[in-house]
């Protein structure tokens, strides 16, 4: 899901720096798996993907601000996969993660946030955005309660599996 690091954007931030390899594993063990991979780019110019997390050929791709649903097809593209689980990072924690996550949720997809794969400096939007995410009006999960259907729990790359 949403991960658009650039040179620009990512390599400054030390947050985001740390967050490409642990999330360069989680999508090779998606891949491994055959899982649907799906890029959110930003509509930032200059924004490039960083080789280490880049699409592959087929991944389908969808560009926008902050809130990857809207003006895109991402919802067609997730009901056209069957997906009903959805595991997000990137590198804009309050923006692209934030309120893309909000748009799975409140789409009943059920959603994992790998806190270790997304970034945002300093770290104050970071802390924010996990507690956003977990008490979501009308969807909360202040509990974190493991993959709590049509909300979002919050993990790990490393403690992510896949079916």
């Amino acid at each position: 899901m949403p991960f658009a690091p650039s040179n620009a954007v990512c390599d400054p931030r030390p947050s985001c720096v740390t967050s490409v390899p642990k999330i360069a594993n989680l999508l090779k063990r998606a891949r491994d798996a055959k899982v649907t991979v799906i890029y959110s780019l930003t509509t930032a110019a200059g924004s490039v993907v960083r080789t280490e997390v880049a699409p592959q050929s087929g991944d389908p791709t969808v560009t926008g601000r902050a809130d990857k649903f809207f003006g895109t097809t991402l919802d067609q593209i997730l009901k056209d996969k069957g997906v009903e689980n959805a595991v997000v990072v990137g590198s804009a924690a309050n923006g692209a993660v934030l309120y893309t996550t909000f748009g799975l949720s409140l789409r009943g997809y059920t959603v994992v946030v790998a806190q270790d794969g997304i970034s945002a400096e300093p770290e104050f939007p970071i802390t924010l955005t996990r507690w956003q995410l977990l008490n979501q009006p009308g969807l909360t999960n202040a509990d974190n309660k493991p993959l709590a259907k049509g909300m979002v729990t919050l993990s790990t790359t490393d403690q992510i599996t896949f079916k």
